[in-house]
């Protein structure tokens, strides 16, 4: 499908979306917005793609939402905004809830929505040159939208900090937080970032809907009888598929899944 704002990059099993507004530091507008949600659609409905970047191009990965966008925003009584703060949880919460791996290749400034970006994907891989932060107090808003992401990630007491001082978290600060996995040379991004694509394609891609919805379900629930049994039901589902018996096999057989092919 034709985009405005981004750039559809197809390799083998591999798709990476790139944000394309270079100039304005892909920063988020209506058309943004509503092009990630389709294109996120679009490939976790697409078969031959296994895993997804999210990639920025230009120097900043994501400087978060657009000045005039916001100015815009400003102006627009109550039912304007909340349709547009709609459409940007929406977003968010459609590329956290993809089916299959994503990454965030992280370049440069991820701001605001550009944290919250970051936070909804599966793996963050960043370079050293890469920084965040929740800056929306300066703003005098919240980071509404993204809280739920961001919080997942850093935590609810790192959150207080980060959500009221709107301080610039640089890349080391980041990965301490648990924002990013990885951090490397700027040279070496998407090295490191082939490294990890390389590793996911090797699981199984029912195995990993099913480990992601796994994650979702036992995450800070209490350990009791429901969960355990919960979890016994998934495994159990699991193991009489197709997926699963060939993947057994192959492991015995000593040799390739179905899934990763010749």
């Amino acid at each position: 499908m034709p985009f405005q704002a981004l750039q559809i990059e197809l390799s083998g099993p591999v798709a990476t979306i790139w944000m394309n507004h270079p100039d304005l530091h892909n920063a988020f507008d209506e058309i943004l917005i509503a092009e990630l949600t389709a294109a996120c659609i679009a490939l976790d409905e697409d078969q031959d793609v296994r895993v997804v970047i999210l990639a920025g191009r230009g120097k900043s990965f994501s400087a978060g939402a657009d000045l005039n966008w916001m100015k815009r925003a400003a102006n627009n009584g109550l039912d304007d905004n909340l349709n547009d703060a709609r459409a940007l949880a929406g977003m968010l919460r459609t590329l956290a809830e993809m089916k299959k791996p994503t990454i965030a290749r992280v370049q440069g400034a991820a701001l605001g929505g550009g944290t919250g970006l970051t936070a909804a994907c599966d793996i963050a891989v960043a370079s050293s040159k890469a920084f965040f932060a929740t800056s929306e107090v300066k703003f005098g808003i919240i980071p509404s939208a993204i809280s739920p992401y961001v919080l997942r990630a850093i935590g609810a007491r790192q959150a207080y900090r980060y959500f009221q001082s709107a301080e610039r978290i640089d890349a080391a600060r980041a990965r301490e937080l648990g924002l990013v996995h990885e951090v490397v040379e700027p040279e070496q991004l998407d090295a490191k970032v082939q490294e990890i694509v390389d590793a996911l394609i090797q699981g199984g891609p029912l195995a990993q809907a099913a480990a992601k919805e796994l994650i979702r379900a036992v995450d800070n629930q209490p350990i009791n009888h429901t969960l355990v049994e919960d979890t016994a039901h998934r495994i159990a589902h699991l193991r009489a598929t197709p997926e699963a018996r060939d993947g057994i096999a192959a492991f015995l057989d000593k040799r390739s899944p179905a899934w990763i092919g010749e």
